[in-house]
């Protein structure tokens, strides 16, 4: 990775869930920082606040407190239509559960996505790079976990978004299926250049990553730099 450019800074991110008279603290105080191009694996046990802060910076909630930018932008003072128009034109989410429409085939669930991106992708370009060529026009019944996964990773890449945010996308899959879907999201983050955040509680796959942020009790504890990187083949399951 040569680019060192700033993609998101975050300062002080804290979020407080309140229900009734009882105060949920997932995020106490975060500091960090994503590049451009980069490939970060958060790493830790549920509960610990890494997928809080996911979708803080997926613009899917707001921070208690505390500041999120992305390429200089504050988004924790954006409104509700600058952070959907964010979501929309900037960011690709992928989550452990499909969410495939049954009826549409791989290549039309794709095409959803890409009637609405600014700079979209053409559909079959965005299913070969997960190597699904051949099952574009198969629905989702007829296709096997990880293959559904990678149909899900190729419609949040078709927009062409800067920044793919992954919440356990092999939390559902075997070890097998999981080391493809690593592939096709290491292969995307290599020749797009998208840079890439992975919530895990799988520790093998820090591995694959050029940090890893480690969470504890709604802070990142430990920051780690890999300069020896590992294919996902060579995980560690």
């Amino acid at each position: 990775m040569s680019s060192v450019t700033s993609v998101f800074q975050m300062q002080g991110v804290t979020k407080v869930y309140r229900t009734g008279g009882v105060e949920v603290w997932a995020l106490r105080g975060v500091d960090a920082e994503l590049h451009a191009g980069e490939f970060v694996v958060m790493l830790g046990p549920s509960g610990s606040g890494k997928s809080t802060l996911l979708n803080i910076m997926g613009g899917l909630d707001r921070a208690s407190a505390g500041r999120v930018t992305f390429q200089g932008e504050d988004l924790t003072q954006g409104s509700d239509r600058a952070l959907t128009l964010y979501r929309r034109n900037h960011v690709g989410f992928v989550f452990q559960f499909y969410n495939l429409i049954p009826s549409l085939t791989a290549r039309e669930n794709v095409a959803l996505v890409t009637e609405i991106a600014p700079r979209p992708m053409n559909p079959a370009d965005a299913l070969a790079l997960v190597g699904l060529s051949d099952r574009q026009d198969h629905f989702p019944a007829q296709l096997s976990g990880g293959e559904q996964q990678r149909v899900a990773i190729a419609r949040a890449v078709a927009k062409q978004p800067e920044v793919l945010l992954c919440d356990e996308p092999t939390g559902a899959l075997d070890s097998a299926t999981g080391i493809k879907v690593l592939e096709a999201l290491t292969g995307i983050n290599e020749t797009l250049g998208t840079t890439t955040a992975i919530i895990t509680h799988n520790a093998g796959i820090r591995a694959i990553a050029h940090r890893v942020f480690q969470f504890v009790d709604g802070r990142i504890a430990e920051v780690t730099r890999n300069e020896e990187r590992v294919p996902p083949s060579q995980v560690v399951w």
